[in-house]
């Protein structure tokens, strides 16, 4: 087996189950785990991260193949599955722990997403201003087991089927041949 050389992206769009459902799904993942990220308590819980006063962002962070999907690539699917345009909120999920953030772990990242921003803001493709947030990575921490592939294993969870699964299917009619087999 060939050794690969991934690289690590950590992405804040809203709640996580729907993000991690999206990417699970992309040519060139590894892997994608639920977590938080972006803020100062230490191993923070869904409960206190819920509570708006650690500062986190629910994330994912993703493991890709780098030669298989660029950076640029997989934020222009990031920035189609959720609304970068809204501060705080991603539909009826509202508060700081739902921002839309790219916590960047390399000056090469942190250069493609203003690149991608760019080129999004350019095509007009939304009627407001992108007010995702690009940082430096700090830490991660990864969520309690139960949200780790929650969709997969919830589908028919309510919230599931009302906001996560409109989403998927969005994603897979629109990047049907970047989707694994």
């Amino acid at each position: 087996m060939e050794n690969k050389t991934l690289e690590t992206a950590t992405l804040a769009a809203g709640c996580f189950w729907c993000v991690e459902a999206v990417f699970d799904d992309l040519k060139g993942v590894e892997d994608v785990v639920s977590g938080y990220s972006g803020g100062h308590k230490e191993n923070p819980t869904y409960k206190e991260v819920c509570s708006e006063t650690t500062g986190h962002a629910e994330v994912v962070q993703i493991k890709f193949d780098p030669e298989e999907l660029s950076f640029s690539d997989l934020l222009r699917v990031y920035f189609t599955v959720h609304d970068p345009t809204t501060l705080n909120r991603q539909g009826g999920d509202v508060g700081t722990s739902y921002r839309s953030a790219i916590f960047y772990h390399s000056q090469e990242q942190k250069k493609f997403a203003g690149e991608v921003i760019g080129e999004i803001t350019e095509e007009g493709i939304y009627d407001n201003p992108i007010v995702t947030e690009v940082t430096a990575f700090d830490k991660f921490y990864p969520a309690e087991n139960y949200h780790q592939e929650y969709f997969a294993n919830n589908p028919n969870q309510p919230y599931c089927a009302a906001v996560v699964a409109p989403k998927v299917a969005k994603f897979r009619q629109k990047f049907v041949s970047k989707l694994k087999k």
